[in-house]
């Protein structure tokens, strides 16, 4: 196999493990499940990685890497505080109950057994929260927003996104994604002295 094709190969098979991640969960998820899936042998799932816990490690890892993708494309855009921060809050809002975001839940309880998945969570959270400080930060330093602590306002927001999105992604009618878009407006308009239309 060429270095050209395995990386291929290797870029499939972590796409295809956060799939069915995503359907199967963490715990229950096993090689055979991802070769299956992914319509090879087992054997070559082992190839690239040794154990099924690295398996699970890397395919949450290369999930954390696309997400983080999509924010840098926010944050290095030349757009305006307010334009980032309104994409920001939309990326973070769960798409439906088969999305990511059951992902994200499964690895934050795997986190509190799995020192490796505990690591790459982390990192996930805290860009999070960085990246939304730098660009309230931002907004203050040009007169959109007006916030005494970023750093603070930045995990408040994200905690209440974080509760927020559990209940829309785990428990079916509980709350509505028009409901998480107010409340999420509500709330990050009033940390940063913004009206809530202000965020539609």
């Amino acid at each position: 196999m060429t270095r050209r094709a395995a990386e291929i190969r290797l870029d499939a098979l972590l796409r295809t493990a956060c799939d069915v991640i995503v359907e199967r969960g963490l715990a229950n998820t096993r090689t055979a499940d991802v070769a299956n899936a992914a319509g090879v042998s087992q054997a070559l799932v082992f190839y690239h990685f040794a154990t099924k816990e690295r398996l699970l490690a890397q395919a949450f890892a290369y999930a954390v890497e696309q997400d983080l993708a999509r924010l840098d494309a926010v944050t290095r855009s030349s757009a305006a505080p307010l334009t980032k921060l309104r994409r920001i809050l939309k990326l973070y809002t769960p798409a439906g109950r088969a999305t990511s975001w059951s992902m994200w839940i499964d690895g934050w309880s795997e986190s509190l057994r799995t020192p490796e998945l505990e690591k790459v969570s982390r990192r996930l959270d805290l860009r999070w929260r960085q990246d939304l400080a730098a660009v309230i930060t931002a907004g203050v330093a040009d007169g959109t927003f007006q916030c005494a602590d970023a750093d603070g306002a930045a995990w408040r927001i994200s905690a209440v996104m974080d509760g927020l999105a559990v209940q829309l992604a785990v428990h079916d009618r509980v709350i509505s994604r028009r409901q998480f878009g107010e409340w999420v407006r509500l709330v990050t308009s009033r940390e940063l002295g913004l009206d809530p239309t202000d965020l539609d």
